[in-house]
């Protein structure tokens, strides 16, 4: 264990020097409320990658993915690379779409209110805050549970001091800062990464001797036939794709590439970069079993892992490196939310200055940090929590962007495509304890509902909300149920934020 005297200046210079960067950057020009949500076509194909990669590749990495190969093993790892990789792939398909449709647009809530109505409105809203704000405390938790067991360092103190960097450039400089803190974090990023990975297998004696103990103790870990990891891993491609998807910071750099062309190649490369990353991040995982690292331990399992074989000066890497990361994706997640709303106060209060419009934004930065460092602070597991945010994004992903491609979807069809997608998800949504809260009757074998089973749920409720949104569709298209939606109203109807 580490001497909190080293562990503390390491994390409070890594947080002021990201916040330091990012503030001096935007003090260069006073960004107006557009330059702060968005900062529209700005970002070229080098800048593009990076910030995409660095909003992607946050702390979570060094703990999920390395959990999930201590019982999953290396083809859950593979599920979990190619499922972070499949929603940047998406964004740069609908993405150009969005963009053609909606060129002056700021958010993914602005296509729903105008598309769907105010009801679908608040449901992609309410849908695309409580996955950011999930996503937002399990940063923080994460961190912190990482520091705590690397110096014994109070869960709150390391929130805290993640918060505040994060919290000074992003509240001042908005996606401006973010996206330059990104391309800076993304430069740190990959080297340590890959300086770490190497160390670890050098220090285990090499790539053989790593996972040699694994092969013995737990050879289905390095099997491509394991059942559970199979599963898990088509869970999680389900998972990750529908919920990246209400994952404002990512639309909000849709729109911060300078044009399609670069969007295309910004998240598409983007994909390619992170699926390495997440998989030799999930190996850490693996190697640890190999090392008796006990099952409570599992989420820290590469921080375990790099306390018992690496040097001080290593493990000091990787808290830079954690720290890094954290920082990365809370910035993302801080904007994301608040311009989620921002966005949309000019719709509800039409007087409103520009000046109070960005104190507004501002506010709300900081105001949705607070309950998340509360949370860190506990060190509640919100992997549950997670869970549910995803599955309800499994349910609400294709009726949302199956508008951009269908007039005949209306949005109260939409909005219960999504609702019934959800119902069918929690018959077989697990309870808290991971153990089913409803028993099917034993021949009904195929639902595997009463296992309490992650995979059916999850494609039940994707399952159903495609049916059902595609159903409607073709009826109303057939015996005209509803007129056909005009997509020029959304090009003539969002506008940009003056001032």
């Amino acid at each position: 264990m580490l001497s909190a005297t080293l562990v503390v200046p390491v994390m409070v210079i890594t947080a002021a020097v990201s916040a330091l960067l990012g503030i001096l950057y935007v003090r260069r020009r006073r960004p107006s409320v557009e330059e702060y949500i968005v900062n529209r076509n700005t970002a070229g194909t080098a800048v593009g990658i990076a910030t995409v990669v660095a909003s992607v590749a946050g702390a979570w990495i060094l703990f999920s993915p390395a959990e999930t190969g201590t019982w999953a093993g290396i083809v859950a790892l593979i599920g979990y690379s190619l499922g972070q990789a499949a929603p940047l792939v998406a964004f740069a398909i609908i993405g150009p779409r969005m963009r053609r449709l909606m060129p002056r647009g700021h958010s993914l809530t602005e296509y729903a209110f105008h598309r769907f109505g105010p009801a679908m409105y608040l449901f992609v809203l309410g849908v695309m805050l409580f996955y950011m704000f999930i996503f937002l405390s399990a940063e923080l938790t994460g961190i912190a549970e990482a520091v705590k067991l690397v110096a014994d360092i109070p869960l709150v103190w390391t929130a805290i001091i993640a918060a505040v960097g994060t919290i000074a450039y992003t509240s001042y400089g908005g996606i401006r800062a973010s996206i330059f803190t990104d391309s800076v974090q993304f430069v740190v990023i990959i080297p340590l990464l890959i300086v770490v990975f190497i160390a670890t297998i050098i220090a285990l004696g090499g790539f053989g001797a790593a996972f040699d103990p694994v092969s013995e103790t737990a050879p289905q870990l390095l099997s491509l036939g394991h059942r559970p990891g199979i599963e898990f891993g088509v869970t999680l491609v389900i998972a990750i794709m529908a919920a990246e998807m209400f994952h404002q910071g990512y639309w909000q750099r849709v729109y911060a590439c300078r044009d399609e062309q670069t969007l295309r190649r910004a998240f598409l490369i983007g994909g390619i970069v992170v699926v390495p990353i997440v998989f030799a991040a999930g190996l850490f995982g693996i190697m640890a079993v190999g090392y008796d690292i006990p099952a409570d331990k599992a989420s820290v399992a590469l921080f375990s892992l790099i306390i018992e074989a690496l040097p001080t000066w290593v493990v000091v890497l990787v808290l830079v490196l954690a720290m890094a990361l954290v920082m990365s994706s809370m910035d993302t997640l801080l904007n994301g939310i608040a311009s989620a709303v921002t966005s949309d106060l000019p719709r509800f209060r039409p007087g409103i200055k520009a000046g109070p419009l960005l104190r507004s934004s501002r506010a709300l930065t900081v105001v949705v940090a607070l309950p998340a460092i509360f949370i860190a602070a506990q060190g509640y597991s919100v992997l549950y929590l997670f869970l549910i945010a995803d599955m309800v994004c499994a349910a609400s992903v294709f009726p949302v962007f199956y508008g951009l491609y269908n007039r005949h979807l209306t949005g109260r069809a939409a909005l219960a495509s999504c609702i019934l997608g959800i119902v069918a998800g929690v018959l077989f949504f697990p309870k808290s304890d991971f153990t089913p809260w409803l028993e099917f009757p034993r021949w009904l074998v195929f639902l595997r509902g009463g296992e309490g089973d992650f995979l059916v749920s999850f494609a039940a409720a994707l399952g159903v909300s495609v049916a059902l949104a595609v159903v409607w569709s073709a009826l109303a298209s057939r015996q005209r149920l509803a007129p056909q939606y005009d997509y020029r109203r959304l090009d003539e109807q969002v506008q940009l934020i003056q001032g």
